[in-house]
């Protein structure tokens, strides 16, 4: 290489999946009727894909469809308060699909209902939480061990309302149960719009790595619903891999998207050929500030716990040193943010660790007993 043609490994990444991207179809993508205007969605995730989370990532660009964190059933027809704040959502907050849960099918069709006569217009059903106090009561990836009691409770839901009906599932209960291209070529004779694919089994729960071929396995199964890959996407270089290596229509991207909430903005520009977008110091502060700041809008002063969760994720991508990440996953009161931010923007870069706090955190013991 001749002095001064240097290239960075970062650069050299970047242009390669620049390349990479304009192999892949980035034209929107029609579910039902509703026309979503990118292929990355963001995936919901329990405890994180709340209103507040969905509205700052969605300011930062390139977001297609977003889905809210799983509700009950039973408690949104019954309006319960906590219900309520999953499925709170605003004018800006759209493209929206709401994920409900339950193990009871009059239940999801009573839901469906509910959602569709206060206007939502997309419901996703869940088979895929990996969770016992969930599968127990027959709801998430248990739907997935019964083939026909699955495709009768998609039938009753789609049947029930006009609006696009999907499903969020993983690729089986085990690796000896592998029923998710099984259901799939079912749930598109069914009547369903779309199937989100997250790569692992229930047993794995949240550990090892995604099976990709798993993934094209179940795209192949069907004729022409759009398949959407999920699972280990915390770069724009997965996602388009995953893409690339499965043939499914669309990627959603959960924890990729608290691990770097500009992944969809960077998809975006390498769609449009241009070089990957990187916040600044000012960018990563004012990305913090306005999460907390939405969050406040819809809890007040509860949003002091509910946004210490974010903390562990953010810290290494929002250059917060160490000992200023202690004290936001513990402070009590609105002033003592904005203290503690201020000293963020003073100490930005001070950070030592390379690896966010949190990555891939799950509970102790066996994924049975959580």
């Amino acid at each position: 290489m001749r002095a001064g043609s240097h290239i960075s490994l970062q650069k050299l990444v970047s242009l390669v999946s620049l390349a990479a991207s304009s192999e892949t179809d980035e034209s929107p993508i029609d579910i039902g009727n509703r026309r979503i205007p990118s292929r990355y969605f963001l995936a919901p995730l329990a405890g994180y894909t709340h209103l507040a989370f969905r509205r700052v990532i969605r300011e930062l660009g390139g977001l297609g469809l977003a889905t809210t964190d799983l509700v009950l059933a039973s408690q949104l027809v019954a309006k319960s308060r906590k219900s309520q704040q999953l499925v709170a959502t605003c004018e800006s907050d759209q493209p929206l699909s709401v994920q409900i849960f339950s193990g009871i099918t009059a239940e999801l069709v009573k839901a469906a209902k509910w959602l569709e006569d206060r206007g939502y217009q997309g419901i996703d059903i869940n088979m895929g939480c990996p969770m016992a106090k969930i599968n127990s009561s027959g709801g998430g990836a248990r739907l997935m061990c019964d083939v026909d009691g699955a495709c009768t409770a998609v039938s009753q839901v789609v049947e029930a309302v006009s609006v696009p009906v999907t499903v969020k599932m993983r690729l089986g209960w085990d690796r000896d149960h592998l029923t998710a291209p099984a259901l799939a070529r079912e749930f598109e004779q069914c009547g369903l719009k779309a199937i989100t694919i997250h790569g692992r089994t229930r047993q794995q729960g949240f550990h090892g790595s995604v099976d990709l071929d798993g993934i094209r396995k179940t795209v192949e199964a069907v004729q022409s619903i759009p398949i959407v890959g999920n699972g280990d996407v915390r770069t724009p270089e997965d996602a388009i891999a995953m893409r690339q290596q499965t043939g499914c229509a669309a990627v959603a991207i959960g924890r990729g998207a608290i691990l770097d909430p500009w992944i969809f903005r960077k998809l975006a520009d390498q769609a449009r050929g241009l070089e990957p977008f990187e916040p600044s110091r000012n960018d990563q502060i004012e990305f913090l500030k306005r999460h907390f700041t939405l969050m406040c809008e819809q809890h007040e002063d509860y949003s002091c716990i509910l946004f210490r969760k974010f903390v562990g994720w953010y810290g290494q991508r929002l250059g917060i040193p160490e000992d200023l990440e202690d004290r936001l996953r513990r402070f009590e009161s609105i002033e003592e943010f904005n203290e503690i931010v201020e000293q963020v923007a003073e100490r930005h870069g001070e950070r030592v660790a390379t690896v966010p706090t949190a990555l891939l955190k799950v509970p102790n013991g066996p994924v049975e007993r959580w």
